[in-house]
C-alpha cells in the first residue's frame, strides 16, 4: 500500500506542476479599408507602414531563449474577405540567403525561411500553417492534434495523417522581394480557403517561425520549451480583434484527360482511353464544407516506393492521393501506421495494389462550434478477372466521425463508425465502431485512448481493440507509457493492422538536453525505450529495447548511437525473399548508428546502419540516402537500401534503389522523375511528371510511367503516358 501511495504522490506531483502554463504573446489584429498590393514590397508601401510591426522572436535553437541573430518584423492585417500577412526578415548577409527547394510544400527548415500557423477555432490543438522562402515558394498544412501521430517506429510518414497533412493545398498566395536589407515576403490567405467560427471580436491563435540558414537558427516569437515546434498551438500566442462574416465558397473543379498505356509483351497490346470527371466543393458554413466527386482519378500522384518484406508483417504504405489527404486527420482514429481503424487506402486500391475505379461520393467535413463533424460515403466499381468473373465487386464504403474538443483544456471526446458494404450481398459487410478521447493535464500532460469493436459475419468473439496512452512533455523531457489489445476477431476491413491479435505495452523515456562549456557541440538526446507484443496464448512473440544517444552539432551535423534488444517467436516459418525463417525462438543484439550532415549544404548524407543478429543469423543493414541541389531550381536524391542476411537456411541479398530528380522552373512550373529497381522482385520502374499548376494543385500534369521486370515467368514491360488537366472555377469570386 505505501508503495502505491508514494506512487500517486509522484504523479499528483507531476500533474500541479502540469497546470502551469507560460504566459503567451497577443496582439489586437488591425482592419484594412483597402486591399495591399501583393508583390512583396513592405518597407516603401505606406499602408503597412500604418500597421504596428511585431518583433522580438526568440531563439530555441542553436542558442535556447536568446533574441534572434536577425531582426524581424511581422505585420497582420486582414479585410473582409482576406487576411494578409507580410513580414520584413532583415539579414546582415543578404548575399548568404539559402534557398534549396521551390517545390511548393518542400521542407523549409533548410532554407532561409518564414511561416506561421493559425488557429482558427482557438482549440489549441488544430491550425493551418503557411510558410515561404525567400524566393517565394508556397507551403501550406493542415494540422491535427497539435501535429502528433504515433510515437512508435510504425508511425505514418509525415504529410498523411496523425498529425501533419502537407499534402493540403489551399489557394492562396505569396509575393516576396531581396535586397540590400535582406527578403520579405506578403502573403495574401483568402478567408474562404480556410474554416472558422464568424462573429465579433474573435480571438484565433498564432505564432511565427523564422530560419535563418547560415546559423542552422531557429526562432519563433510565443516562445517554446525544448522539443516542441510550431505545432505545439496550446502555446501559441493570441491574435485579438477579428469581426468575421461568414464567406461564401463554391468551386467547381472539372477534369479531363487521355492515357495512352503500350504492353509490350507477347502478344503486343496499346490501349487509348479518355475520362472526364470533377470535384465540387461548397461551404454550408464558414467551418463546414460539402465535398463531391465524381469518376474520381488521381494519375498526376507520385507512385508508391517500393518495400521488401523483411519480416512477418503488412507492409504500410502511405495514402497520397490528394481528396483523402484533405481533413485526414479528423477520420483518424487509432494508432497510425499500426492500428487505422480508417485506412483511405482501402477505397480505390486493391489487396495487390491494383487500381479500383471510384465511381464517386461525397465528404462533409468541418467543425461547428467546438465538434469535429466528418462524413465521407464512396462508391467502387466492380473489376472482372480475365475470366469475366468478379474479383471485385461494387462496394459503398461509409465513414462518420464526430469528436468535441473542449476549449482551452486539450482534451476531446469523440466516436467513430467505418462501414463496408458489398452491393447487392446483404452478407458481404464489414463495420467498425469505436469510441476515442483524450484528457489534457495543463499543458504539459496528457492522457489518451480508445475502445473499438468490429462486426463481420462469421466472427463473433474476440473482435475488439483498445489502446490507452499517458504522457508527460515539457523542457526535454517526452515520457510516454502505453498499452494495446487487438483481439483475434478485430477485423477492421477498412482500416490497417500491421499485425494482428496482440497485447502490447511499451514506453518511452526521452530527454533532450543542451549542453555547455562543449564547443560546438549543441545538445544530446540520451533516450531508452520498449515495445512488446504477446499473443492471447500469452507467448511473447516481439520484444524490443532500444537503447540510444543522438549527439547534434550547432551546425546540423547528428549522429545516433544505440544499442537493440531483440526477441522474435516465430510460430510458423515465413519466407524473406529466397529463404525460409523456421519456428523458435530468436533473441539478438544489434548495434544501431546513425549519421547526418548538414542539411543547409548543397550535399547532404544520411545513413542509418543496423548490425547483429537476426532470425538465428546475422544481418547488416544500411538505409542511405544522398542530396545533392544546385541553386534553388534542380534537387537530386539518391537511395540506396541493402540487406544482407546471413539465416540457418541460407543468405540474402536485398537491394532497393533509387533517385528522385526534380527542375522547378518556377515554384508552379516543375518537371519530377522516380525511378526505382529491387532485386526481389526484379522491377525497374520509372515516374516522371511535369506541372504546370494554378490554384489549390489544379492545372496542366503529364505523367509517364513505365515498368519492367527481368523475371521471365511474370515479365512485366508495359509503358503509359497520361495528359491530364484540371482547372478550379471560383464561381463566387474573391
Amino acid at each position: 500500500m505505501k508503495k502505491y501511495l508514494f506512487l500517486l504522490l509522484i504523479l499528483s506531483s507531476l500533474l500541479i506542476k502540469a497546470q502551469n502554463s507560460n504566459p503567451y504573446q497577443n496582439f489586437n489584429i488591425s482592419f484594412l479599408e483597402e486591399a495591399p498590393i501583393i508583390d512583396g514590397t513592405i518597407l516603401e508601401e505606406a499602408l503597412w507602414n500604418q500597421v504596428l510591426p511585431t518583433s522580438d522572436l526568440k531563439q530555441i535553437k542553436p542558442n535556447y531563449g536568446a533574441p534572434a541573430s536577425e531582426k524581424t518584423e511581422i505585420r497582420v492585417a486582414y479585410t473582409l474577405k482576406t487576411l494578409y500577412v507580410a513580414v520584413v526578415c532583415y539579414d546582415s548577409a543578404p548575399e548568404k540567403i539559402v534557398v534549396s527547394d521551390s517545390r511548393r510544400d518542400a521542407d523549409l527548415n533548410d532554407d532561409d525561411s518564414f511561416l506561421f500557423i493559425i488557429d482558427t477555432y482557438n482549440d489549441q490543438q488544430n491550425g493551418f500553417l503557411f510558410g515561404t522562402n525567400a524566393d517565394g515558394m508556397e507551403y501550406d498544412a493542415q494540422i491535427d492534434n497539435e501535429g502528433e501521430g504515433n510515437f512508435s517506429a510504425n508511425r505514418q510518414q509525415g504529410g498523411v495523417v496523425g498529425g501533419t497533412n502537407i499534402n493540403w493545398d489551399a489557394s492562396w498566395e505569396v509575393k516576396t522581394k531581396k535586397g540590400d536589407f535582406g527578403w520579405s515576403a506578403e502573403f495574401a490567405i483568402p478567408l474562404r480557403s480556410i474554416r472558422f467560427n464568424g462573429g465579433e471580436n474573435k480571438t484565433w491563435g498564432i505564432n511565427f517561425q523564422r530560419n535563418i540558414s547560415k546559423r542552422s537558427e531557429t526562432a519563433y516569437w510565443a516562445n517554446l520549451p525544448l522539443g516542441f515546434d510550431i505545432k505545439r498551438l496550446s502555446l501559441a500566442g493570441k491574435m485579438h480583434g477579428l469581426n468575421l462574416k461568414s464567406p461564401k465558397n463554391l468551386k467547381i473543379i472539372p477534369y479531363a484527360l487521355g492515357q495512352s498505356i503500350q504492353n509490350n509483351t507477347t502478344p503486343k497490346t496499346t490501349t487509348n482511353k479518355s475520362a472526364f470527371g470533377g470535384d465540387i466543393k461548397y461551404s454550408l458554413t464558414p467551418g463546414l464544407t460539402l465535398d463531391m466527386t465524381y469518376n474520381t482519378d488521381f494519375a498526376q500522384v507520385e507512385v508508391d516506393e517500393q518495400q521488401v518484406n523483411l519480416d512477418r508483417f503488412n507492409l504500410f504504405f502511405p495514402e497520397k492521393r490528394p481528396f483523402f489527404l484533405e481533413n485526414a486527420g479528423q477520420y483518424s482514429v487509432g494508432s497510425p501506421g499500426e492500428v487505422d481503424l480508417f485506412f483511405s487506402r482501402r477505397i480505390g486500391i486493391g489487396a495487390n495494389g491494383s487500381l479500383v475505379p471510384i465511381i464517386g461520393g461525397s465528404r462533409v467535413s468541418g467543425k461547428i462550434g467546438q465538434t469535429n463533424v466528418g462524413l465521407l460515403n464512396m462508391f467502387t466499381d466492380e473489376v472482372p478477372t480475365t475470366t469475366d468473373e468478379l474479383d471485385i465487386v461494387k462496394n459503398n464504403y461509409t465513414v462518420a466521425r464526430v469528436n468535441h474538443d473542449f476549449a482551452a483544456t486539450r482534451s476531446s471526446i469523440g466516436g467513430v463508425f467505418v462501414n463496408r458494404s458489398g452491393i447487392g450481398n446483404a452478407l458481404d459487410y464489414n463495420r467498425v465502431f469505436a469510441l476515442d478521447g483524450k484528457l489534457g493535464i495543463g499543458k504539459k500532460a496528457q492522457v489518451s485512448g480508445y475502445v473499438s469493436k468490429s462486426t463481420t459475419p462469421g466472427i463473433t468473439s474476440n473482435d475488439h481493440a483498445f489502446n490507452f496512452l499517458a504522457v508527460y512533455n515539457w523542457n526535454g523531457w517526452n515520457v510516454r507509457a502505453g498499452y494495446t489489445e487487438v483481439g483475434e476477431g478485430f477485423n477492421p476491413e477498412v482500416g490497417f493492422l500491421l499485425r494482428s491479435a496482440f497485447k502490447k505495452p511499451e514506453f518511452l523515456i526521452f530527454k533532450q538536453w543542451r549542453t555547455k562549456n562543449t564547443g560546438k557541440l549543441l545538445e544530446v538526446r540520451p533516450h531508452i525505450s520498449y515495445r512488446g507484443y504477446w499473443n492471447f496464448q500469452n507467448t511473447q512473440e516481439t520484444g524490443f529495447l532500444h537503447v540510444d544517444n543522438h549527439w547534434v552539432w550547432e551546425s546540423g551535423f547528428e549522429i545516433h548511437t544505440g544499442i537493440n534488444f531483440t526477441r522474435e517467436t516465430v510460430l510458423s516459418a515465413f519466407p524473406i525473399s529466397n529463404v525460409t525463417v523456421a519456428t523458435g525462438e530468436y533473441n539478438h543484439q544489434e548495434l544501431q548508428f546513425v549519421l547526418m550532415t548538414n542539411a543547409n549544404k548543397k550535399f547532404y548524407f544520411q545513413t542509418r546502419t543496423l548490425i547483429g543478429g537476426y532470425f538465428g543469423g546475422n544481418r547488416i543493414s544500411s538505409t542511405n540516402k544522398a542530396t545533392f541541389r544546385m541553386g534553388d531550381k534542380f534537387n537530386t536524391e539518391g537511395l540506396f537500401n541493402y540487406n544482407r542476411l546471413q539465416l540457418p537456411e541460407g543468405d540474402a541479398n536485398v537491394l532497393i534503389t533509387g533517385a528522385r530528380l526534380a527542375y522547378s522552373f518556377t515554384p508552379r512550373m516543375f518537371l519530377q522523375s522516380l525511378v526505382q529497381y529491387n532485386n526481389v522482385s526484379n522491377i525497374t520502374s520509372v515516374n516522371a511528371r511535369f506541372g504546370w499548376l494554378r490554384n489549390a494543385n489544379t492545372g496542366l500534369f503529364v505523367v509517364v510511367n513505365i515498368i519492367k521486370d527481368t523475371d521471365y515467368l511474370d515479365m512485366l514491360n508495359n509503358q503509359s503516358i497520361t495528359i491530364k488537366y484540371s482547372h478550379q472555377f471560383d464561381l463566387l469570386g474573391r
